[in-house]
């Protein structure tokens, strides 16, 4: 007997409910980077990380620091001393937070290479909307908008 496979996402642990684990603030109109956060939320098993759109008012009130121009850049992660990484500076971070992610680690740490991964990282940034309309448009028909 098949089962059906149910593919409604699971919410997101949020920083509001969980506030002792970093929290990854990401662009939650995007659908290419809301599934890049369930992704990670996989490699996860032990429970280290929370998740919220940039767009919710919570982050601009707990985080003035961080710019609205650079959150749409970049996923942020805020680490639980308040230390806060962007981009592949975060996902080199996570490499080292996340024990299903160690064996990324050291191509991540090779010294020198996080410019590379800097200029990797913006390039699949800037497509985003266009990457995350492949399968259905997108949210409110915002994607358009954010076309570089």
């Amino acid at each position: 007997m098949l089962r059906s496979r149910d593919t409604t996402p699971k919410p997101l642990p949020s920083p509001q409910e969980f506030p002792q684990r970093d929290v990854v603030i990401f662009d939650g109109h995007c659908k290419f980077c809301r599934k890049q956060v369930e992704r990670l939320q996989l490699f996860d098993r032990g429970g280290r990380l929370s998740f919220i759109s940039l767009h919710d008012a919570w982050v601009a009130e707990t985080y003035p620091h961080l710019e609205y121009d650079r959150l749409m850049e970049e996923l942020v992660v805020v680490t639980r001393s308040g230390r806060d990484y962007g981009g592949a500076a975060a996902f080199r971070y996570l490499t080292r937070r996340l024990p299903l992610l160690w064996w990324l680690a050291p191509v991540m740490h090779i010294p020198f290479s996080l410019p590379i991964w800097s200029w990797g990282y913006r390039f699949i940034a800037r497509q985003r909307y266009r990457w995350g309309r492949l399968d259905q448009d997108c949210d409110g028909g915002t994607c358009h908008i954010h076309f570089h």
